[in-house]
Formats: C-alpha cells, structure tokens, sequence
C-alpha cells in the first residue's frame, strides 16, 4: 500500500521564494512517492490577527499558485482546512489527551506569546492539537516539515502514542521527512523571507518588478562601489544566485565579485533576469489559472470530498473506540 503524506500551508496570499523552496519544490516532487494531501490550514489561520474580508480571496490566491507551482489534483489532494471537518472534531477528542503544560511549553506558543501580547487565545495554545488532527485524521506516515516544526511532529507521535496505549493501536506514528530545503533569507539580509516582513519576491513576479525589488537589497556591506572586492560568502543575493544561476555563470560572478570586476547593480540584474526565467513557465500556468477561480474552487472542493472519505472513516474508528458510538 502507497505510504501516506500530509502538510499545510497557512493562506498568506502570495507565495514568494521561501514558501518555494522551503516546502512547495519538495511537494511536487514527493506526490510521485506518496498518496499526499496537501492543505490550504485556514482554521491555523485564526490563531493570529486576520482579516475575515481577505480570508477567502488569500486561500484562492493560495491554491491558484499550488496549482501553478505544480500540485497536480490528479495525483494528490489539494484542499482546505475548513472543509474537513473531522479534522476539528478529532482535534477535541485528542485534546481530551493532551497535558495543558505541554502545549504552554510548544516553541511556537512562546514565539507567538511574545509577538501577539495582547492576542492571546485557546486556539493559540492549542495549535499543536490541531496540527496532529489534521496529521492523523488521515493516518498518515510522513511529513516532510522544517527545523521549526519538529516540536510539533514529536508532540503528534506523542499524542497518537498516548492514544494507541490508551485505546488499542489506531494511528501510526507519522515520521520526519526531511527535504532538502535551503533557508532563503529576506531582501534586508536579516531575517528568513517573509511577506509580513515585507522583504520577499513573489514567484510570479515580473523581471522588472524583481529587479525594483533587488535594488535595496542588502548585500556585501564592504562592498560600497564596483571596483570594491567583495566577499560573495557574506551576501545573500550571491547566495541566491547558487539557487538561480547555471555553476558556471555562479564561478564567474564569484570570480569577478572577489577581483571587483562586477559592481552590485549588474549581479543583482543577473538575478533578477535568472529568478524571471526560473518561474516563466509557472508565470503563465498562474496568470492562466487567475481567468478559471471556478475552476480552482471546484478543484478544492473535489479535494475535500477524497479528504473526507479518509478522514470519515478514520474518525468511525476512532469514535467507537472512545467509547461515544
């Protein structure tokens, strides 16, 4: 039997390049290895300040660039959160299980704690529950997931463990999967790319909306002027160049860099052209995919009936071994 994969995405809107190649790049190429469920987790959403006027348009924003990106229906579950509901009832059932001082120690409850002072919330604190509800309610086997969410994969082995013991062996312990994925710093130099920091370029932007982007970018700070020699292993749009530039074009810009033969304007003119060209062909699936919502919404909403025969079924077993069928 086809393992199974599960993992989310928060709908931000627009997907930039660490979105690409901290998660997205790694899922079109594991739905030929796994039966996957990939999921658009709007309810996760909620945990932190949002605005109910952009939701909908931000999760069709969302599923429109998967599309394009390369998520194929016809190989894997494209869906979202909100339209599964046996993911939230196994939630409560599962929280029922859950040590309160486990959840107030999760990293992220602390992270969000200190950024959201006054947005303080159960669901909040109780991220993690979900987060193994939406793992588990499809039995699932891997997650591929980054450093951060490695908290959260363990307290999801923990709780089916805790479940299993407690009312006979229901749920695999879902494993790590770990892809390569490169962290991709912001524009400033300073921090992982992130819309809210508003220091990303958006995969289906333009050459020319690439390079206004680019233009602030940090760099080598050492490097005032061309003719300066640079230091190509301090400067993230060198480091972005080892993602988008053929080997030999990324010699030669270290080369030059180094000697102070290339000035800053042209590498960063180099990447834009290269970052452009990268993502041309998703460009035009995107832009064709943004004239058929209809389309994408109906593929969504085929993704949540396949989701929810699974969870369905999952959640009858479950139900009877509690005890309340």
């Amino acid at each position: 039997m086809e393992k199974k994969l599960f993992s989310g995405i928060r709908p931000s809107g627009t997907l930039h390049l660490g979105n690409y190649f901290g998660a997205i790049k790694n899922w079109v190429e594991l739905q030929d290895q796994y039966q996957c469920v990939f999921e658009i987790v709007d309810y996760h959403g909620l945990t932190t300040p949002f605005d109910p006027e952009t939701l909908c348009p931000e999760i069709l924003e969302m599923a429109t660039g998967l599309l394009a990106c390369g998520i194929d229906p016809q190989k894997s579950i494209l869906t979202v959160q909100s339209y599964v509901p046996e993911q939230t009832e196994l939630a409560w059932i599962l929280g029922a299980l859950t040590p309160l001082g486990m959840l107030e120690r999760m990293p992220t409850y602390k992270e969000k704690k200190a950024q959201f002072p006054d947005n303080l919330n159960l669901a909040l604190l109780s991220y993690p529950v979900l987060m193994a509800a939406d793992i588990l309610a499809y039995k699932t086997d891997a997650v591929p997931v980054g450093e951060d969410q490695d908290p959260h994969l363990e307290f999801t082995r923990f709780i089916a463990e805790r479940f299993n013991k407690r009312f006979g062996e229901t749920f695999p312990l879902p494993q790590t999967l770990k892809t390569e994925a490169p962290r991709i710093m912001g524009l400033d130099g300073k921090s992982k790319m992130s819309k809210t920091l508003n220091n990303y370029i958006g995969l289906f932007e333009s050459q020319e909306e690439i390079d206004a982007k680019l233009r602030n970018a940090f760099t080598d700070p050492k490097k005032i002027k061309k003719g300066d020699k640079g230091h190509p292993e301090k400067c993230n749009i060198f480091a972005l160049h080892k993602l988008f530039s053929l080997p030999d074009l990324v010699k030669t810009i270290e080369k030059d860099c180094r000697a102070g033969n290339l000035g800053c304007v042209e590498c960063k003119k180099i990447l834009a052209q290269n970052i452009a060209l990268h993502f041309g062909d998703m460009r035009v699936k995107y832009e064709e995919l943004k004239q058929k919502p209809e389309e994408v919404k109906n593929i969504l909403i085929e993704g949540a009936k396949k989701a929810r025969e699974i969870a369905r079924k999952n959640l009858q077993e479950v139900r009877k071994k509690i005890g309340v069928r």
